[in-house]
């Protein structure tokens, strides 16, 4: 039975509802966003591809770069061109991700030489792209260790800090195959949907928490340009093109900046959502026409000892 309470309750939602969508589409047009500088940001798989062009970005606005990444190398590249860039200062340290251990002792050693982290991405990716049963079941590990775990790691690490200041942003950086599956990606697509319903639940008991000082934003981008994506193509460009690197940098950084809950590069990419309300056959019709069975056939991609590399 309806009772007055709950139709109140439910007027109150649908009220509050359409001002939020007004306020917000106001908000990314004419609001300000927040200030970074001197704030201290943590980027893990930091030395190639999209870390390394959050780094350069993150730098321009005056913030106090933690670069994390297992090729130290190209890590050091990161953090001078982002110390030319205006970076207030810069960290760098080798870390395995995909190792629980090393990611606690990382965190540790960062807290005591650089502070409490104010803004947290989880960046570093790693993805085998094979069919599934020639997948091995070390490399599901490793890819869900790298991936997912990792978020899980970090985010226990560097969270209570920020809840004790009621301040701060956790930033992970998942996929489309996260919300649609592809060809040749089942591990990473496993890995990268985990990601997205752990860091929606981390916001809700941080909501719940009255914590609402600490902002999440949860990225989806398409395939983007980089070492890990070599010989991947896309069958419809004008509608799903392979991102530019600095683009998706500088797309990102900006979303956070916005604080942004979800953030969808391109934006048509949240369409995946209305696969629910399609048939069988129309789904794999349109799965077929975007290319879905196609774009992982030539896929050459990169080796993860190299170093993690997203998207």
């Amino acid at each position: 039975m309806i009772t007055i309470t709950s139709l109140f309750k439910t007027l109150r939602c649908i009220v509050l509802l359409i001002y939020y969508y007004i306020e917000a589409f106001i908000m990314n047009f004419c609001g300000t966003p927040k200030n970074v500088a001197g704030e201290i940001v943590l980027i893990t798989g930091s030395a190639h591809g999209i870390g390394r062009q959050m780094a350069f970005n993150f730098a321009c606005l005056g913030a106090i770069l933690v670069l994390w990444d297992i090729d130290e190398e190209a890590n050091k590249e990161t953090a001078a061109l982002a110390e030319r860039n205006g970076a207030l200062a810069v960290y760098t340290y080798k870390c395995d991700c995909g190792k629980q251990e090393e990611v606690y002792a990382v965190a540790d050693q960062v807290k005591k030489e650089v502070g409490d982290v104010n803004i947290l991405i989880n960046n570093a990716g790693i993805l085998t792209g094979k069919n599934f049963l020639d997948i091995p079941d070390n490399k599901m590990d490793e890819t869900l260790d790298v991936n997912f775990k990792a978020h899980f790691w970090t985010c226990k690490a560097f969270l209570p800090a920020m809840i004790a200041s009621n301040h701060g942003h956790l930033v992970s950086i998942a996929s489309e195959v996260g919300i649609l599956g592809s060809n040749k990606l089942s591990e990473y697509a496993a890995s990268k949907a985990a990601v997205i319903g752990f860091l929606e639940s981390v916001a809700f008991e941080l909501q719940a928490a009255g914590k609402k000082g600490i902002k999440t934003t949860i990225v989806c981008p398409y395939y983007v340009h980089t070492d890990l994506t070599i010989g991947v193509k896309t069958t419809r460009p004008c509608l799903l093109p392979i991102l530019d690197v600095e683009y998706v940098g500088r797309t990102i950084v900006d979303g956070i900046l916005k604080d942004k809950f979800y953030l969808f590069v391109p934006p048509t990419i949240a369409l995946a959502v209305l696969k629910v309300f399609l048939p069988r056959k129309g789904f794999f019709l349109l799965v077929q026409y975007f290319g879905i069975y196609e774009n992982m056939a030539d896929y050459k991609g990169h080796s993860a000892k190299k170093g993690y590399k997203k998207n």
